[in-house]
């Protein structure tokens, strides 16, 4: 009975064990590469990085670009800004995008959105050798630098008496060492 259930409780961690496990995910791939500390799937970077880092609907390099989750991509997807080539394209740094783990760098994606305002994106598929077909909704940009902090008023420190056993100098001379 032991080993039966030892046999099914495998079974059963085994299904459930997430892809990262695996395979090189989006979102530990785009925090190495932005320095953007954020953890968990990428659906859940826009919100997390609200009063952590600044966030916009402009790209800048370094940003982090927030894929919203879509039926095809339920966890949403996480992609670095690598370079700007126009007003309404851009070039992505990001992993597990055309092929399961893959990393691919400087692959075009474009505002493909009615208002101009990068909220409907298509991303460069390797498959098809171009654009993909498919627009993808995008949350927004998570920019590096962090989110101006709240100001703290603190307590002065008391003064500090700090005790030394260098050498200190007599009448502005330090002591030659024999």
């Amino acid at each position: 009975m032991a080993a039966r259930f030892a046999l099914v409780m495998s079974c059963v961690l085994g299904t459930t064990a997430p892809a990262q496990a695996k395979y090189l995910q989006c979102a530990p791939f785009a925090r190495d590469v932005s320095g953007i500390e954020i953890r968990g799937n990428a659906n859940t970077w826009w919100g997390q990085a609200a009063g952590r880092y600044q966030r916009g609907d402009r790209p800048q390099v370094g940003a982090v670009m927030a894929f919203k989750a879509v039926r095809s991509m339920p966890v949403g997807h996480v992609a670095m800004v690598s370079r700007i080539v126009s007003e309404r394209e851009v070039l992505l740094t990001h992993a597990n995008w055309s092929r399961r783990g893959g990393i691919e760098r400087d692959v075009r994606a474009v505002d493909v959105s009615e208002a101009g305002d990068w909220s409907k994106v298509r991303v460069w598929y390797a498959p098809t050798g171009g654009l993909g077909t498919t627009s993808y909704p995008v949350a927004g940009f998570i920019y590096s630098g962090r989110a101006p902090a709240t100001p703290t008023v603190e307590a002065p420190l008391p003064p500090v008496t700090i005790a030394t056993v260098a050498a200190v100098p007599a009448d502005g001379v330090l002591p030659i060492a024999r």
